[in-house]
This record gives structure tokens, C-alpha cells and sequence, in this order.
């Protein structure tokens, strides 16, 4: 059977070591940790991030801002509200959760953001930053997978690590982190336009899966002992679930599993350590760990 990596449980020990540096933040005289949130319109999938993100930080022991406006809001209005979060000496971190409205250009609000708050980290100078090594906010997602290849002592020197999808959230810095010195995988990005995609996944010593297809890695893309991190959410219909759906990975868990040296479960795999991601991210900045106040 293979090494089930818990995200859940390994998230729960980093809030707990978070929240014990905030104790002796506080003890210090200094103020708690506060981060804010932007949430546009409805969307049941943010409404629960942002939620999850609210009740991370309670256990954090941070402060939190939930800023909320309808979906009609004007692209103007809502870079006004980033401009006021920016000049804020109150709030350490924010972010604006996405998706946006489609009237909204979201890359004009991302940039919009002081990259010393952007938490998210997705502004061209976190990321650039990241690129050659240097400090910054990592997106929470591939810091995650990060964390959780590192706590559970999976092997990346020389190690063949291949990355489905070239998203900007996931793919691409993932794909960055992974050739970083102390990492040191040899990286192969595999996208919808790959011809060699299944035979470069069965050389692969490591498969993260962001492509966002329910079951799309089968056991014969996965060669025996390879370690399988499955970032995949999507909502499945399943009309014996209470309501009405069930999460999918992006692989086929059932059938993959039995390969694996190492896998990640969904849910309760890379999910939980996206928000304690966040949530270090808003202890480093409320630290100025990267960016000097």
C-alpha cells in the first residue's frame, strides 16, 4: 500500500505552530497578524475558500477583514478598495479571491496590489522574484505541494519530476520551485497540446496533477513506486451525496494508488495546505520577512 501524504493532518500542525509564533508575537507587545479578503459577487466555490480562509485564521490566532461587494461592482470601485488595503498600516496581507466578474480584468487588479500584501502572491514581482531564487510570496498551492514533498522526506535531487498544466497558479511556479537549488528535479511541463504527455508521465519519478480533468491520470501513465501529488478539485454529480456532488482529483485514485510510493488523497490532500500556505504567507508579511517595512 502506498505512503498516504495527509494534507489535512500536516496543515493542522503548521496552524498550531503558527499560532504558537503569534502567541509570542503578541507576548512581545506587537499586534496580532490581519489579513483581509475581497470577495466579489457569489460564487458558491469562493464563498467556501473565503470561508475556510476565515476560520484559518481564527485558528491561527490572526485578525480578519472580509470586504464583500455584488457582482455589478465597477472595475474602479473595486481597484479604489485595493488602493485602500495598500495604504493601510492595520492590514499585513490581503487578497482579492478569484474569479472575478468577466467585465473585471483581473490581471489590472492583481497588479494593482502592493506586491509587500500580496499574500497570493501573483504579482509580476512576487513571482519574478520567486523565479530567480529570491525571497517573495509564493503562490499558496505550489508552496503547499512544496511543504508537503519536504515533511514527508520525498526525495527530489536529480529525481524526474513531471507537472500537468502551465497555469499561472499552479503549473508554471511550480515548475520554477522544483529546478530551485535544494530541490533540484529535472522538470518536464506537460500541457493539452503535449504529443508525448502519457510516455513522459511514466518516466516520471514525481507527477503533480493540475490539469483540472476528474480521473485524467490512469494507472498507465504511472510507473511503479513514482509519488503522485494530485491537485485536482473538481465538483463531480453524484446524486448519493447529500449535496448532489463529490470532489474529483485529476487522478484515477482507485486504480493509480496501488502503483504509488507516495500519493496524495482528495479531498485532504494539497486543499487543506493551500490555505496554511496563506496563512504563513500573512505571518511573513505581518514579519516583513521579504519586504522591509
Amino acid at each position: 500500500m502506498p505512503k498516504i501524504i495527509d494534507g489535512k493532518a500536516t496543515a493542522a500542525t503548521i496552524k498550531a505552530e503558527i499560532k504558537q509564533e503569534v502567541e509570542r508575537i503578541i507576548a512581545t507587545g506587537a499586534r496580532r497578524p490581519h489579513l483581509a479578503a475581497i470577495l466579489v459577487g457569489h460564487d458558491g466555490g469562493s464563498e467556501t475558500y473565503v470561508a475556510n480562509k476565515v476560520r484559518a485564521c481564527e485558528e491561527c490566532g490572526f485578525q480578519s477583514t472580509l470586504i464583500r461587494f455584488e457582482d455589478d461592482i465597477t472595475e474602479e470601485e473595486l481597484l479604489a478598495c485595493v488602493a485602500r488595503l495598500n495604504s493601510d498600516t492595520d492590514i499585513d496581507g490581503f487578497i482579492v479571491q478569484l474569479p472575478l466578474p468577466r467585465h473585471i480584468n483581473e490581471q489590472r487588479v492583481i497588479e494593482a496590489i502592493d506586491h509587500r500584501k500580496d499574500v497570493d502572491g501573483f504579482h509580476p514581482i512576487n513571482v519574478g522574484r520567486m523565479a530567480i531564487g529570491l525571497p517573495a510570496f509564493i503562490s499558496a498551492t505550489p508552496k503547499g505541494i512544496l511543504e508537503l514533498l519536504r515533511r514527508y522526506d520525498v526525495a527530489t535531487r536529480g529525481k524526474k519530476c513531471v507537472i500537468l498544466g502551465r497555469s499561472n497558479i499552479v503549473g508554471k511556479p511550480m515548475s520554477q520551485l522544483m529546478i530551485q537549488k535544494g530541490v533540484d528535479a529535472t522538470v518536464t511541463v506537460c500541457h493539452s497540446r503535449s504529443t508525448t504527455l502519457k510516455d513522459e508521465c511514466r518516466a516520471a519519478d514525481i507527477i503533480i496533477a493540475a490539469i483540472g480533468q476528474p480521473a485524467f491520470v490512469t494507472a498507465d501513465m504511472v510507473k511503479p513506486g513514482a509519488v503522485v501529488i494530485d491537485v485536482g478539485t473538481t465538483r463531480v454529480p453524484d446524486a448519493t451525496r447529500p449535496r448532489g456532488f463529490r470532489l474529483s482529483g485529476d487522478v484515477d485514485f482507485e486504480h493509480v494508488a496501488p502503483l504509488c510510493s507516495a500519493i496524495t488523497p482528495v479531498p485532504g490532500g494539497v486543499g487543506p495546505m493551500t490555505i496554511c500556505m496563506l496563512m504563513l504567507n500573512t505571518l511573513a508579511a505581518a514579519r516583513h520577512e521579504y519586504y522591509p517595512a
